[in-house]
């Protein structure tokens, strides 16, 4: 394998992972804002234009560790450069076919298309990273990865509503081809070649088909319940197939000899608290992400425009205390850093249980900013020590499990956290007995009462994070020890400690 010799290909290698992972972020939720432009220009209904969203987390999820895998076999480089080809080809086709064509349709289809590319782009970067970054260089460059998503996340919204608002809803998808274009030229010239591994057992198609079908009705379900309704047949049946798909899934590759996902890997105490820990802190964060918009519109009475700018601070931390974990991650060690990372999320999720409708839009700002400091430190430690905790020939498949872990629990909190609000609504509603000629002060009470106990949820879900981390204990693979001088080991035995 050739790998990059000066520090400068190190770095222009970096910024081509971490603009991988900024593209994913911001295509994620760029289209969001686009939506409602999107169901008039077709004279569709919310609930319709809305598989232009759900079909791409679907089609996502249920491909990402299918190229996690297949990267292990022939190479992160050809998945990273095919993948934003198909991404780029998806995002013209989603701007163009459906406006000729006058279909809807044709605009879902190929969004499908687009997040095969997404699902190939985001299965590599952190395996890339753990494969190709030297490890004095590694913290950085997991920082700089958690900084990149993070102004991803914080871009999409507002660029989205720009193009749509004095372009056209199809800017959303046509802003994807001149980065696409850098990208694959970039990675071109800087990713290393490497050699295919021959697969003695046959590709695991078998797993291949149940891990697609089994994550994709599951997201459906999950994602589609609130609009649908949780006592619909249609999720009903999703849910159930999901579960007994996924329990077929792991089943087969338990006796597959070489899985698309090693689930014995699980069985070492260390590697599940792990990613216990990075799932149950997205699926908390879901809660905070989806939740704080509506508390500051409909408790506090702030305007949008506000109510944005309150927000913003949490993306702005995210993005510090991303760089700051990679700065910091080779002098404390990653164990120190993640349990100090979970307990100041926690802290700020106990600081958002407090507010109500009289606290100040300073303290709120101060309450975001350090639970979006905690999460960005928290990210790169554990991504570095779950992808150096196994063999590199599982690179891909870890990776692309991480990201399976990370939009997985996203969406299914948002689902979770909706329904503790709405059960609460109803229990408060029925507690201060209101009706049609109830007060406002006692409308606005159980409307406190309810995201009180949806952020008290969130904190007790934030507690499971700091327990995991705590109980875990970092242990390298011998895969990542042998090419380390002799400082680096002691270091890394000290922090495992």
């Amino acid at each position: 394998m050739k790998e990059p010799g000066q520090k400068s290909g190190y770095y222009l290698l970096i910024f081509s992972i971490a603009l991988a992972i900024f593209m994913a972020a911001l295509d994620t939720l760029i289209v969001n804002i686009a939506l409602p432009t999107i169901s008039e220009s077709f004279h569709v209904s919310s609930s319709e234009v809305s598989w232009v969203a759900t079909v791409y987390l679907m089609v996502m999820a249920g491909c990402v560790l299918i190229f996690g895998k297949i990267s292990d076999n022939i190479g992160f480089k050809r998945i990273f450069l095919a993948g934003f080809v198909i991404f780029v080809t998806g995002s013209l086709m989603c701007g163009i076919l459906p406006v000729l064509t006058g279909s809807f349709l044709v605009l879902v289809g190929s969004r499908a298309f687009q997040a095969i590319g997404g699902a190939m782009i985001t299965a590599v970067p952190v395996a890339m990273v753990t494969a190709y970054i030297p490890m004095e260089m590694r913290g950085k460059a997991m920082g700089l990865v958690v900084t990149m998503t993070a102004l991803g996340a914080a871009l999409g919204p507002s660029l989205g509503g720009i193009l749509t608002e004095y372009l056209s809803w199809q800017w959303i998808f046509f802003i994807n081809v001149p980065v696409g274009i850098i990208a694959i030229i970039l990675g071109l010239l800087v990713i290393p070649d490497s050699e295919r591994r021959k697969l003695e057992h046959g590709f695991d198609w078998g797993g291949a088909v149940l891990i697609f079908i089994g994550l994709a009705l599951l997201l459906f379900g999950v994602s589609e319940g609130n609009t649908r309704g949780w006592g619909s047949p249609v999720i009903i049946g999703s849910l159930v197939t999901s579960v007994i798909i996924l329990a077929l899934f792991i089943w087969h590759e338990l006796k597959f000899k070489d899985p698309l996902l090693q689930v014995h890997l699980f069985g070492d105490r260390d590697f599940f608290f792990f990613n216990a820990a990075f799932s149950l802190l997205m699926f908390s964060v879901s809660g905070v992400f989806f939740f704080m918009p509506f508390f500051l519109k409909y408790v506090c009475g702030y305007p949008t425009a506000t109510a944005g700018l309150i927000l913003t601070p949490f993306s702005i931390f995210t993005m510090i205390s991303g760089l700051i974990a990679g700065m910091l991650y080779n002098r404390t060690g990653g164990r120190v850093l993640l349990i100090g990372a979970s307990v100041i999320t926690v802290i700020g999720y106990f600081l958002l249980f407090t507010m109500n409708a009289g606290t100040p839009p300073g303290l709120i700002v101060i309450f975001l900013a350090i639970t979006g400091f905690g999460g960005g430190l928290f990210v790169p430690p554990v991504s570095n020590m779950v992808m150096t905790m196994v063999s590199r020939q599982y690179q891909g498949m870890v990776s692309s499990l991480m990201m399976v872990e990370r939009f997985g629990p996203l969406t299914m909190g948002i689902a979770f956290f909706n329904m503790i609000f709405v059960q609460g609504m109803a229990f408060f509603s029925n507690f201060f007995k209101i009706g049609i000629e109830t007060g406002a002060n006692f409308q606005l009470k159980a409307l406190t009462a309810s995201y009180d106990a949806t952020f008290l949820c969130i904190f007790l879900i934030g507690l499971g994070v700091v327990l995991f981390s705590w109980m875990a204990r970092y242990k390298v693979h011998p895969d990542y020890i042998e090419k380390k001088d002799e400082n680096t080991v002691k270091k890394d035995k000290l922090n495992s400690a």
